[in-house]
């Protein structure tokens, strides 16, 4: 076997030791078993499957919204690009693991003692320095920084679900901005008819001035809400222009309508959260922590590294690849005697770090709880509230029609008729409202449920 070879198959052998790394153990987990809220009784169901959004939002305008947002929105592309970064730091570290091999040509010119002119010529491979990873401090540090990039790669996803949700959000917001666009100017046509034949009926002595000023108020606060609205979806439109990264299709506002969301089943175990992206990049997180202690307690232990060469030399530079082989082998172990310390701060360091990353795993659990807590709350209450608004709004509509009908025929003041017609617009705007919170809820589930779900068995 040639020296060459080796040298190869020693540094193989000898760097192929297993970490110092303490064990991981994952805590339980810091919330309840299931969700509150959950009628009593119910059992919790398997963990649900993950659909891709194409499947979860019906509405083809948002999917196109959505399609333009992961194209073109920085927030996404700078979490690629951190992925890209964190992948070239794992071949870096991947790369100490290996020698590194090096072709060397080198030569010296020196005087003599005899007055002649000495010439050394030298050509072949190097290895320098090559770390032989006994105690898996080399391989600790390419541990760590895996997790690191897995961490990044559950970042990504996290922007992503984030994006999804926010384009999401901000498409119903600019729905409900529409459609109370609509009822507003709506409204306002009719007060302005009702304000000019309460200025007709004024002038001829058939109304009083109280009338008229309350026509006049209801007219003016119209205009007002009118000018609300209008500077709410502005401010809609840009937020969602941010997400998309360009201008909104021009056939977005045409729209009609949208489609209901897929329902939550009831009995979703709390473990489910720890497929949410946010959640596994904390525990990827600790992963990396917990691999930089194996790094600290190799540093206590002795370090190897290997410088060899092989090749040929010679003295005449024509015939330096036609002489005869030549090779060298210098390694070298250092031994920490003393270092004031560092050791055993770097080790305390990385252990307290660990324990950080452990807290932060923990608290990301906890926090991914109670914001699905709070959306189940909110899907719970939110169904109710709308079906109570619906109710009030007919009731208003059917108030506002008979108070009209009792003040054309002389039965009752106008009073009653502008009143009916506060009210009546005051439970339009409050049901859009609703509508609208109704959907972002939805959208909400999906986001903190890590993307949103499907029965388990089904494909997404």
């Amino acid at each position: 076997m040639s020296a060459r070879s080796t040298l190869c198959l020693l540094a193989v052998a000898l760097s192929g030791c297993s970490s110092m790394a303490p064990p991981l153990e994952r805590p339980a987990l810091p919330v309840a078993a299931t969700f509150p809220g959950l009628p009593a009784g119910t059992q919790a169901t398997a963990p649900m499957a993950t659909p891709e959004w194409q499947n979860f939002f019906g509405d083809a305008r948002l999917r196109q919204l959505i399609t333009l947002a992961l194209q073109n929105n920085r927030d996404l592309k700078l979490a690629v690009l951190n992925i890209e970064q964190a992948r070239a730091q794992l071949d870096l570290r991947r790369a100490d693991q290996w020698p590194t091999l090096n072709a060397g040509l080198s030569g010296s010119r020196q005087p003599t003692s005899a007055g002649g002119i000495s010439s050394n010529y030298s050509a072949g491979v190097l290895v320098t320095a090559y770390e032989l990873d006994l105690f898996g401090r080399v391989r600790s540090l390419a541990d760590a920084t895996l997790a690191q990039y897995l961490a990044t790669e559950e970042a990504r996803k996290a922007v992503q679900i984030g994006l999804l949700a926010g384009v999401a959000n901000g498409y119903y917001a600019l729905l409900g901005d529409e459609e109370l666009l609509r009822v507003t100017r709506q409204t306002l046509l009719t007060r302005e008819d009702s304000y000019r034949l309460i200025k007709l009926r004024f002038d001829n002595g058939a109304s009083s001035q109280i009338d008229l000023r309350q026509a006049e108020s209801l007219l003016e606060s119209a205009r007002v809400t009118l000018a609300q609205a209008t500077r709410q979806r502005a401010l809609d439109e840009n937020a969602l222009v941010l997400l998309l990264g360009q201008a909104l299709p021009p056939a977005l506002a045409a729209a009609p309508g949208v489609e209901a969301l897929p329902d939550l089943p009831v009995g979703l175990p709390s473990d489910v959260l720890l497929r949410r992206p946010d959640v596994r990049q904390a525990e990827q997180q600790l992963i990396a922590a917990n691999a930089s202690i194996g790094a600290a307690r190799a540093a206590f232990f002795p370090r190897i590294s290997l410088t060899g060469s092989v090749g040929s030399v010679s003295s005449e530079l024509s015939g330096l690849f036609g002489s005869g082989m030549a090779w060298s082998f210098a390694p070298q172990l250092l031994q920490p005697i003393f270092d004031a310390g560092r050791n055993q701060a770097n080790l305390r360091a990385s252990e307290v770090g660990r324990d950080i990353a452990l807290t932060q795993y923990e608290r990301a659990i906890q926090s991914a709880f109670r914001e699905v807590a709070d959306a189940l709350a909110g899907r719970a209450t939110l169904g109710q509230q709308l079906r109570a608004q619906q109710a009030q709004l007919r009731a208003e509509q059917d108030r506002y029609r008979l108070a009209e009908l009792r003040y054309r025929g002389g039965a009752a003041s106008y009073l009653d008729a502008l009143d009916a017609q506060r009210s009546l617009f005051a439970a339009q705007q409050a049901l859009l409202q609703v509508q609208t919170q109704s959907l972002q809820n939805g959208v909400t589930l999906y986001r903190v449920l890590g993307g949103g779900w499907t029965a388990e068995g089904t494909a997404p």
